[in-house]
């Protein structure tokens, strides 16, 4: 296994974002069956949870969640690599406003690029409409192979927010332009569900990287996220942390160079052979913190 952060990744820094997790027997709940997984979430989690499913281009799931501490319990019954980041635009910028001014930037944009106009298709991105800068990410589920479901825990504050996916299709265009973006109110009612306790701290910065003492024995574990600090770069994101399990002989540069959204072939479908990516815990601000559940 591996932990990453998939934003130092783009910035070059491989040596303090990556930690292999050297038990091999380790597994989350996204190693099992998905017939299995049902069965034994249902006979040994009884706390609250936001239950999603995407099977092609969607995100089935509640269009209203209590604020506070949900789990996000994400099913990719499709046959694509997903992933699910909330966005919290600010206040008056609808989906529509979304569609209209941010969407089509993204997709002229990444068009040039593939076509081989990489000057061209990053000054398409600086056409962004100023409030664009103003965009908070508050957590997500991270990357998660097909067929697979992750569990993160998320805490959030009441208001409107987006969720989407921005992996690409084989074609070279974001998920999101697709289809893959959905509107989400948190309601001004607090969910019963408290922090989960962790058996394992990650925490994560811009100077220090990844920091976490892996567990020494295979078993069942849950972990948490610390943003110690945190950052938006020239390529509109921050860090986050995903969790990969790594097959024999797989090439990690590979897939370092797959993880690079501004590269054409950049998280393109389907992901690099020898990864199967098992969840993790999406972009978030600064000292705030996000449950990856492993069960």
């Amino acid at each position: 296994m591996m932990i990453i952060d998939r934003i130092n990744y783009l910035n070059g820094r491989k040596t303090t974002t990556m930690i292999v997790i050297a038990i091999g027997l380790i597994c989350t709940q996204s190693c099992k069956p998905e017939e299995k997984q049902n069965n034994q979430v249902s006979e040994t989690k009884n706390e609250e949870s936001i239950e999603i499913i995407t099977e092609a281009m969607e995100f089935q799931m509640p269009d209203t969640i209590t604020s506070g501490w949900n789990l996000w319990r994400y099913h990719n019954k499709s046959t694509q690599t997903h992933f699910i980041l909330i966005d919290k635009y600010p206040e008056g910028i609808t989906l529509d406003s979304v569609k209209q001014r941010v969407l089509p930037t993204f997709a002229n944009g990444m068009t040039l690029i593939n076509d081989g106009k990489a000057e061209e298709g990053f000054a398409e991105f600086g056409k962004m409409p100023q409030w664009f800068s103003e965009v908070i990410w508050p957590g997500g589920v991270g990357l998660i192979s097909p067929g697979l479901t992750a569990e993160t825990s998320l805490k959030l504050d009441p208001g409107y927010y987006l969720v989407e996916c921005y992996v690409k299709m084989n074609n070279g265009m974001f998920h999101t332009n697709m289809g893959m973006i959905k509107e989400l109110v948190v309601v001004d009612k607090k969910s019963n569900l408290k922090e989960p306790e962790a058996d394992i701290a990650i925490t994560i910065s811009r100077e220090s990287g990844i920091e976490v003492e892996p567990p020494l024995i295979a078993g069942l574990y849950t972990f948490s996220v610390n943003y110690l600090d945190q950052a938006t770069y020239d390529h509109f994101l921050g860090h986050d942390i995903n969790l990969v399990k790594i097959e024999e002989n797989a090439d990690e540069g590979i897939l370092e160079a797959w993880l690079d959204w501004r590269d054409p072939k950049g998280l393109v479908e389907p992901a690099p052979k020898g990864f199967i990516f098992l969840g993790g815990v999406n972009d978030m601000p600064g000292v705030v913190r996000g449950i990856l559940l492993q069960s």
